[in-house]
């Protein structure tokens, strides 16, 4: 008879938190063991793959070609036996422990920060490593737990829950409405100054939709191109130029009447704002309670139209 020989899970496990902390010592910290038990884990596991899973040299610790293609599945496993003493200790015990999460800076700012306290206040033993970067981060080799992101998913392996929408307009003072006059059909956009989006699928090109009229794309330029939204607001105020940005940047400058909406009959396409997850169907209790935090929080933004 053979014998069932099961892989080394918890050797897996602790593979994959030397990859997200990029260090033995800060593993062994986090995982309550001596750096000695992860570093005989990690040999193990080479010795049974026969190949490395980590360059090593005295000042930098990076994945090996092999370390890569396993991280995925290790970090799953990790992830899961996390999730699954979460969930066994959740009847009796609060949620603890650390979130790494990441979100696009100027909402994260605006937003998510004004967010916190109350769910601080709520879950005390639990805290959050934050990442602000309007760079697509890859959740799974950079250790992240949850990400906020804004736009249309392209598909992946990440799980996706979407939350709400915001509406994206175009939007001028009234000072610049009045020097370079108010367009009536996007193709007026063509001879009028409109800051860019660097991140934009299509930064150079305005997309919109009409209920009758369907759909028109009009070339743009402006003097201004830049990967962050929160600067332009005073050029705007100052009437510069035109933007088209979600609502949630420049709502409380159009509810005042600072800035001014344009072609409200022609709309760009709504942005959803997903809250993602690396692979897997388990999340600790930790990662769960605070994205149904934000979940309830974020439908009752002011800005926010019905996920």
């Amino acid at each position: 008879m053979s014998t069932i020989r099961l892989p080394d899970f918890e050797a897996w496990a602790i593979f994959a938190k030397v990859a997200e902390t990029s260090s033995f010592t800060r593993a062994a910290a986090d995982l309550g063991l001596s750096k000695a038990t992860v570093s005989k884990a990690v040999t193990r596991l080479e010795a049974k793959l026969r190949a490395p899973l980590f360059h090593r040299t005295s000042r930098r610790l990076s994945l090996t070609d092999s370390g890569r293609a396993s991280l995925e599945r290790a970090s799953r496993i990790l992830s899961e036996g996390e999730a699954a003493e979460q969930e066994a200790m959740a009847q009796s015990v609060a949620p603890r422990g650390l979130v790494r999460m990441s979100a696009p800076t100027s909402f994260g700012i605006q937003h998510l920060g004004p967010a916190l306290p109350d769910f601080f206040r709520k879950y005390p033993e639990v805290s959050i490593d934050l990442s602000l970067s309007d760079q697509l981060v890859d959740l799974v080799s950079e250790g992240f737990d949850v990400a906020l992101r804004i736009s249309t998913l392209a598909d992946s392996s990440l799980l996706a829950r979407r939350l709400c929408t915001s509406r994206f307009i175009l939007i001028a003072s009234k000072a610049y409405l009045e020097k370079r006059g108010r367009p009536k059909h996007p193709r007026d956009l063509s001879t009028h100054d409109i800051f860019t989006y660097s991140y934009a699928r299509t930064p150079d090109t305005l997309r919109f939709v009409h209920a009758r009229h369907g759909d028109y794309a009009v070339n743009i330029k402006g003097s201004l191109r830049t990967n962050n939204g929160d600067v332009v607001i005073p050029m705007l105020r100052a009437g510069m130029a035109m933007a088209a940005l979600p609502e949630f940047f420049v709502w409380k400058d159009v509810k005042d009447g600072r800035l001014q909406t344009v072609l409200d009959d022609w709309m760009p396409p709504p942005n959803a704002l997903h809250l993602v997850t690396p692979p897997g169907v388990n999340r600790p209790v930790r990662v769960q309670v605070l994205m149904d935090y934000l979940a309830k929080h974020f439908a009752k933004a002011p800005w926010a139209m019905q996920a």
